[in-house]
C-alpha cells in the first residue's frame, strides 16, 4: 500500500489518525470494480474479472478462460457436458450474472446448489442439481429449470409461454436467479420466467456449463459469463407478478404465491373430503387407499368401474386450470376426466372427456384407437399427445399432468410441464373427432358448461397426489 503523509501540524490525534488510515486502506484496495460490487447492498462478486480463484473445472473437458472481463467456455467435440463450478456451496443467495452464447442449436446453464458424483463419467466426475437454462434455439426455454443428470424438466417454458420472447440471441443476457428457503424464481432481461418450489437440495455449488456437442460445426463456439455476482445475507426477494404458474412438489401444499392466485387443493392428503363415488352419495368403502399423503386405486382385474369405481367431486368447474401427480404401476391403466355430468347413467366408467393415464409399453390400449390417440396424456379417443420419451417419467415415479380449459374453450394437455396437445371443444374439428369415436352415440359430447373432475378406477393400481385446481 502507498503510504500517506500527513503535514505535521494537522496531524490528527491517535485514534483520529488510525480511522485515517483504515480508512484510506480500504479506499485504495477498494479501487476495482469489484470491490465497489462487494460494498454495494450486499452484493459480492464471485468472479474478479481476471483469473479463476474460487471456481474449478469439473466433468468433461471443455476449456474455461478468461477473456476481457469475462469467463469463456468453449465447446468442445468428443468430452461430456463440462461445468466451471465454486469452490464455496451456497444456501440461500440471489445471484445476478450476464450470459452469451455463441450458436442456435446448443444450450447452456447455470448449475445452482448443485452436487457432484465424483465416480461418474469414468471417473471424471458427472455434476447434477437444479439448472437454469440458456436456450437460444426455436424451443426458447431460456429461464426454464432443469435438473440436470437427474429429474430431468422441472420448468419448461411451456408453463410460461410469454417469457419465450426475453432472451436475446447474440447478445449478453441479464439473469437473476433467487434460491430462497425451497422456493427458486429465475428472471432473464427482468421478465420473471420460472418458479419451482422442491423438496431437496437445501445447498450446494453454483455452476456454469459448456454442453456436451454432437455437432462438429458447433466446435470452438463459446459461452460467456460476466458479471457475475451474489448475495447471501439480508435477501429482498423481488415481487413475483400474479398469475405465473408455479411447480410446487411439496406433496399436497399450497404455497403462499399459489394462494394468491386463488388455488385450492382437491386432496388434502389425508381423507377423502370433496370427493364420492360416481353415481354415488359416499365415498367408495372399497377399491381405494388413502395412505402416505396418496390416493391410490387398488388392484382388481383391470377392467373398468368393478371394484370400487371412480371417485368424482363434489363440486363442478367450468373454466379452470387443473394439475395432479400420478404415479403409473406396470402394465397401468387409469385416466382424469373432466366435465364429467353423471347424466348418462351409463355402466363402467362414468362418461368425459378424458386425460389418459397409460403405461404405454405394457397397456394394449396404447396401441389401439387411431394413431395412437389411446396413449399417456392423449384426450382419449380424440386426440394423440404429442410426446417424446423425454417427456415421460419411468414408470413408479410421479409424473406431473396439467389440464387448462380457458373461457373460450380452449383446452390444453400438459405433460411433466409440457404442452402436448390442444384442441377447442364444441369447434367444427372437435365435433368431427367426436363423430368418428366411441363417443358419437352421446349427443353433445364433452360439451357441458360445468362438470365433475373425476379420478378412474381401471383396476390397476395408480396413486394421485397433489391435485388442485383454479377456477378461470
Amino acid at each position: 500500500m502507498k503510504s500517506i503523509n500527513i503535514p505535521k501540524n494537522n496531524r490528527p490525534g491517535r485514534r483520529t489518525a488510525l480511522t485515517y488510515l483504515i480508512t484510506a486502506m480500504v479506499f485504495t484496495s477498494c479501487a476495482t470494480a469489484s470491490c465497489t460490487a462487494a460494498s454495494h447492498d450486499g452484493w459480492k462478486p464471485l468472479f474478479d474479472g481476471k483469473t479463476l480463484n474460487g471456481w474449478k473445472s469439473v466433468g468433461g473437458k471443455a476449456p474455461y478462460t478468461v477473456e476481457d472481463g469475462a469467463i469463456v467456455g468453449t465447446m468442445t467435440a468428443g468430452t461430456p457436458n463440462s461445468f466451471l463450478i465454486t469452490e464455496q456451496e451456497y444456501g440461500d443467495f440471489i445471484l445476478e450474472l450476464d450470459v452469451k452464447l455463441e450458436g442456435e442449436t446448443t444450450n447452456s446453464g447455470i448449475q445452482t446448489r448443485s452436487h457432484l458424483d465424483k465416480e461418474a463419467n469414468n471417473g471424471q466426475g458427472r455434476v447434477y442439481g437444479r439448472q437454469v437454462e440458456i436456450d437460444p434455439t426455436e424451443r426458447s426455454w431460456t429461464g426454464g429449470i432443469y435438473d440436470e443428470a437427474r429429474r430431468g424438466w422441472l420448468y419448461p417454458l411451456d408453463l410460461n409461454e410469454g417469457a419465450k420472447r426475453a432472451y436475446k440471441k447474440g447478445e449478453f443476457n441479464h439473469i437473476r436467479i433467487e434460491a430462497i428457503g425451497n422456493e427458486t424464481k429465475t428472471w432473464v432481461n427482468d421478465i420473471p420466467v420460472a418458479y419451482v418450489i422442491d423438496t431437496i437440495d437445501a445447498t450446494g455449488f453454483i455452476g456454469l456449463q459448456v454442453h456436451g456437442i454432437n455437432d462438429e460445426k458447433l466446435a470452438g463456439k463459446k459461452v460467456y459469463f460476466k458479471n457475475v455476482r451474489i448475495q447471501t445475507d439480508n435477501l429482498k426477494p423481488r415481487d413475483f407478478p400474479l398469475g405465473i404458474y408455479t411447480v410446487n412438489l411439496v406433496p399436497n401444499a399450497l404455497s403462499a404465491y399459489e394462494k394468491q392466485n386463488e388455488y385450492t387443493l382437491l386432496f388434502n392428503g389425508n381423507t377423502p373430503e370433496g370427493w364420492v363415488g360416481a353415481y354415488k352419495d359416499a365415498f367408495p368403502e372399497k377399491g381405494w387407499e388413502i395412505k402416505d399423503g396418496t390416493i391410490t386405486v387398488l388392484p382388481s382385474d383391470g377392467g373398468e368401474s368393478t371394484n370400487g369405481g371412480d371417485i368424482v367431486t363434489i363440486d363442478q368447474y367450468g373454466a379452470f386450470d387443473l394439475s395432479f401427480e400420478f404415479k403409473l404401476t406396470e402394465g397401468g391403466n387409469s385416466g382424469v376426466k373432466y366435465f364429467v355430468t353423471l347424466s348418462e347413467n351409463n355402466t363402467g366408467s362414468a362418461i368425459g372427456l378424458e386425460y389418459q393415464i397409460l403405461d404405454d409399453e405394457q397397456h394394449p390400449d396404447a396401441k389401439m384407437g387411431r394413431d395412437g390417440n389411446r396413449t399417456l396424456a392423449s384426450l382419449y379417443d380424440l386426440i394423440t399427445a404429442q410426446k417424446t420419451s423425454r417427456t415421460r417419467r419411468k414408470i413408479g415415479e410421479w409424473n406431473k399432468g396439467r389440464v387448462v380449459v380457458q373461457p373460450d374453450n380452449t383446452v390444453t394437455h400438459y405433460l411433466n410441464g409440457e404442452k402436448v396437445l390442444q384442441y377447442k371443444r364444441g369447434s367444427d374439428a372437435y365435433k368431427k373427432l367426436v363423430s368418428e369415436s366411441k363417443y358419437k352415440k352421446w349427443n353433445d359430447f364433452g360439451l357441458a358448461e360445468t362438470g365433475h373432475i373425476l379420478l378412474q378406477d381401471h383396476g390397476d393400481r395408480v396413486s394421485f397426489r397433489n391435485i388442485k385446481i383454479k377456477r378461470l
